[in-house]
């Protein structure tokens, strides 16, 4: 088959080497313009820019794909198949209807949950103990296909972002590989969602960071979880200084009656927080404003906390 593939970060990465190395025929990559990053504000391409044009794959960066902008390079491409991982862009229906066997997502979620932007994350911070990943065929509502193959993956309790980032990276691409050999076996079977049982995965904002000391340290922990290694979850300290949390664990003592949510009970190597419901979360890296991440203990050593200071 003639594949075209499109994706942007370093999740689709996963399943564009997966077609590289099984030697499909990829007739081209289509991902994201360039963006400028750091305080040069210098071009930086996408991940999947850089791999594609070190396997000398051609490499087409739209600025849209609406109104027609992208049919011509897709006339003369001429995909049997259009490959979709984290592209970020929505693809029209003249897209999704050129190619003979349309065009096939590999999504981060056992679908119908967390359909979205954000379905890794939020499983996270929703406190599962298991997600997994979804090839569907793309129609043209959000994450609304038909299903194609799934595979499940375990989160640990103390699992984050980035771990299973690279867990169900390595699903997708498992899930990609048996897709298509079911496709030219003709045994795909496509299985329509159910869409009661829906949720969904929004976009992570700024707001979605802020850490709540009045609720339990369990949920908090999990907040942290999904937002590490970035955005990172952030609370404040009494200086008014930001103070993001890259890493915490759940405490094993209750806090003290009477406590407020928010105080700091305890200096010992990490810094020990009042939650909610009696609970107690122990903070064990952080990211000072205007500093590098740091242990708390490197963090309590420069003596920026006290017990007793409140947090947020």
């Amino acid at each position: 088959m003639r594949i075209l593939f499109m994706g942007t970060p370093e999740y689709a990465l996963f399943a564009l080497k997966a077609l590289v190395a099984a030697g499909e025929q990829i007739v081209g990559v289509v991902t994201q313009p360039d963006k400028p990053k750091g305080r040069g504000y210098e071009l930086c391409p996408p991940p999947v820019k850089v791999y594609a044009m070190e396997q000398g794959l051609p490499v087409y960066q739209p600025a849209t794909l609406k109104n027609g902008a992208f049919d011509e390079e897709l006339k003369a491409l001429a995909p049997d198949l259009i490959v979709v991982v984290a592209y970020g862009k929505i693809l029209p229906q003249t897209v999704l209807d050129f190619p003979k066997f349309g065009c096939i997502n590999v999504h981060g979620s056992i679908l119908p949950e967390y359909r979205g932007a954000a379905p890794m994350q939020r499983a996270i911070i929703d406190g599962k103990t298991e997600t997994g990943v979804t090839t569907m065929q793309m129609a043209a509502g959000l994450d609304t296909g038909d299903m194609l193959v799934k595979v499940k993956v375990p989160i640990g309790e103390n699992d984050n972002f980035e771990d299973i980032h690279d867990r169900l990276g390595v699903a997708g691409a498992e899930a990609l590989t048996e897709t298509l050999a079911r496709l030219r076996a003709g045994t795909l079977t496509a299985i329509p969602q159910d869409d009661t049982l829906a949720t969904y995965a929004a976009k992570i904002e700024k707001a979605d960071c802020l850490l709540d000391f009045s609720k339990d340290a369990r949920t908090l922990h999990n907040l942290i979880r999904g937002l590490s290694p970035f955005p990172l979850a952030f609370t404040c300290t009494p200086d008014g200084k930001m103070l993001k949390v890259p890493e915490s664990r759940v405490g094993e003592k209750k806090a003290p009656d009477g406590a407020a949510s928010g105080t700091v009970l305890a200096l010992d190597n990490t810094i020990t927080v009042a939650c909610g419901n009696g609970t107690t979360l122990e903070i064990l890296r952080v990211l000072p404003e205007g500093k590098g991440r740091m242990s708390a203990a490197d963090y309590i050593r420069g003596r920026r906390l006290s017990v007793g200071d409140m947090l947020g």
